[in-house]
């Protein structure tokens, strides 16, 4: 869509300080330039009321589908071509007006954002300034109290050249305010791969403005006296430290909570605390199917989310026939983004650690893993990978022995944990939206 040219007639007096000289545009290579720069500042569709001295050298560098008014800032104060555009442009026009008050009295009934231009006292003083037939001599500071005054605040700002500052400015009275709420995300605390990534994850759910204290049970102590929000784990299997007094008494001091986690090591995970942490939790979103129904069965505050740590592993395809082992833990020593290009390069992959197996799945050719055994009580293993499994493939496989990947399964569950992972930062984003309505 072009842009449409209107100009309004302006008649009266605006006290606009002008003399034959001053009207004159200034150099096509400034003016083009600071037009340029104002143009990157204007959404595409807006409608563009340029206020200027001169030139028109904005409207053919518009965003697509702008409609353009403009006018010489020589006549009343045009409230009604203010009214009717959604951004007013003014390059080069402020520092040529003697009554900024009155001017910025009219600017601000008329609430539209602003684009505009201003050559500082910081950035060019006496003798430039008379030379160039100024009205006002504004710093930084004297602006930013100008603008607040008439109740605008200094969204963005650009150079523009040597003296010029290009700001855009928005009406405080547009911007809503923004309460800051409370979460305390209690996870392992172990530094492992999965708590790693399980942090990076809860953290890109949570609000801008929530204030988190990530806690573990090495340092409960420290948890405030209450929480618009609890997150109860990062998506790794809960261990038993997690399910004692202080998280109950925890979560019940919580306006809202929810848990994101899976269960391993069942045999030695005492059913009736597990049973009290999920009587306090709002939600709680399962990392298998497995845990739905050995513990979930019957209760209607249990989703099935999958792993939601896939999300941090973009499908790939390996390059490396060389097989690759991961024993030992991924610890803090070893960057994250390093080390899921490392699993991903190969073809095959053997791992006794279940996050950077769910990494393998989604590159790997061929695959194995190895469960881990108790380090309480022999013969005991974590059941993680064969509840794994089952989720992605429909099916286990043998402990020890590489089967082949079926990539099409693993897209299938990707996806339906991603879009799984969207309704949790729905759920916690309602969660926080009702606590804050109750609370005014």
């Amino acid at each position: 869509m072009g842009t449409a040219r209107m100009n309004p007639h302006i008649g009266g007096n605006l006290a606009f300080d002008s003399s034959p000289e001053d009207m004159r545009p200034a150099s096509a290579p400034e003016r083009d330039a600071r037009a340029e720069l104002a143009a990157q500042f204007i959404a595409s569709g807006s409608r563009v009321f340029d206020l200027r001295r001169g030139g028109a050298a904005l409207e053919p560098l518009l965003p697509p589908g702008c409609r353009y008014q403009s006018a010489e800032l020589s006549g009343e104060f045009p409230a009604k071509a203010v009214a009717d555009a959604d951004i007013v442009v003014m390059l080069g026009v402020l520092e040529y007006i003697p009554d900024l008050e009155t001017f910025f009295t009219d600017l601000r009934f008329g609430n539209r954002d602003i684009v505009l231009s201003y050559c500082a006292t910081d950035l060019c003083a006496e003798p430039e300034r008379t030379a160039r037939g100024f009205a006002n001599h504004l710093s930084f500071y004297d602006l930013a109290l100008l603008f607040d005054r008439y109740g605008f605040r200094i969204e963005c700002t650009a150079p523009a050249g040597a003296t010029d500052v290009l700001m855009r400015l928005t009406r405080t009275d547009k911007v809503n305010p923004v309460a800051a709420c409370r979460v305390a995300v209690l996870s392992n605390h172990d530094g492992n791969f999965g708590d790693r990534l399980g942090t990076h994850m809860i953290n890109a759910l949570l609000p801008g403005e929530a204030e988190v204290d990530h806690l573990g049970f090495d340092n409960l102590a420290q948890a405030r006296g209450q929480y618009d929000l609890v997150v109860l784990g990062v998506g790794s299997g809960l261990f038993q430290p997690l399910l004692g007094d202080e998280v109950i008494d925890l979560l019940g001091r919580a306006k809202a909570s929810i848990g994101i986690f899976g269960t391993q090591y069942r045999e030695l995970l005492p059913r009736p605390a597990l049973d009290r942490v999920l009587d306090r939790l709002d939600t709680w979103y399962a990392r298998s199917e497995d845990d739905v129904l050995m513990y979930g069965r019957g209760r209607g505050n249990v989703v099935h989310l999958g792993d939601w740590l896939i999300d941090q592993f973009p499908m790939a395809t390996a390059t490396v026939d060389e097989p690759l082992q991961v024993i030992d833990e991924i610890r803090e020593s070893h960057a994250l983004d390093r080390a899921i290009k490392l699993i991903q390069k190969h073809k095959m992959v053997y791992s006794t650690r279940l996050h950077p197996l769910l990494c393998a799945l989604t590159s790997a050719e061929m695959a194995a893993y190895g469960e881990q055994p108790s380090a309480q009580m022999p013969g005991i293993t974590s059941g993680a990978f064969r509840s794994l499994l089952i989720d992605v493939f429909g099916r286990s496989y043998p402990e020890q022995e590489f089967f082949l990947v079926d990539r099409d399964a693993v897209r299938r569950y990707k996806t339906r944990v991603h879009r799984n992972v969207a309704k949790v930062g729905e759920r916690i984003e309602a969660a926080l939206r009702n606590v804050a309505v109750a609370s005014a």
